[in-house]
């Protein structure tokens, strides 16, 4: 058994696991942050991902051990109490989910990806960078149009904000 100690969506939480326990069933099972979902075990299908010290990263591939001191962000915490973050308020604007299961890794790629591209995406870098990540409902139209209708949004918002400094 090891110690892990990690802040989660701004707290800081700690406990023992085996060590061969995944982040994504410490998060899963000993914090009870169920929106991270387990689709494959094998890093294939993109469902698991969560932010590690602000970079997307699925947390099937990693052990909780690994992860200790890190800072994670999952798709809990996201919102800001009852107001959603931009890419989930445009994932339900613009329909881009079905069944709902590969939702949590899809906004959690998509929050990443606008991260790095904060100038704006285009549809082919969205589709390129889905690539890790499986849809067995859709054909991912509204997902890219979601994704895109959150980057243009923020980066909205990132140029209003840069105004305002100056």
């Amino acid at each position: 058994m090891s110690d892990v100690s990690l802040t989660v969506n701004g707290k800081r939480v700690s406990g023992s696991v085996e060590d061969r326990t995944l982040l994504v069933h410490f998060l899963r099972e000993n914090l009870g942050l169920t929106g991270t979902h387990v689709g494959c075990d094998t890093s294939q299908c993109g469902a698991c991902i969560v932010h590690i010290d602000g970079r997307a990263v699925k947390s099937c591939s990693m052990l909780a051990v690994q992860a200790s001191g890190s800072t994670i962000v999952t798709i809990e915490g996201l919102a800001d109490g009852a107001e959603l973050h931009p890419v989930q308020a445009a994932f339900k604007e613009h329909h881009g989910l079905q069944c709902g299961f590969c939702t949590p890794g899809m906004i959690m790629t998509a929050t990443d990806m606008i991260a790095r591209h904060p100038g704006g995406l285009d549809e082919a870098t969205v589709r390129a960078e889905l690539d890790g990540n499986i849809c067995r409902c859709t054909g991912y139209h509204n997902i890219v149009k979601a994704i895109l209708a959150a980057s243009q949004t923020m980066s909205k918002g990132s140029r209003g904000k840069a105004k305002q400094a100056a």
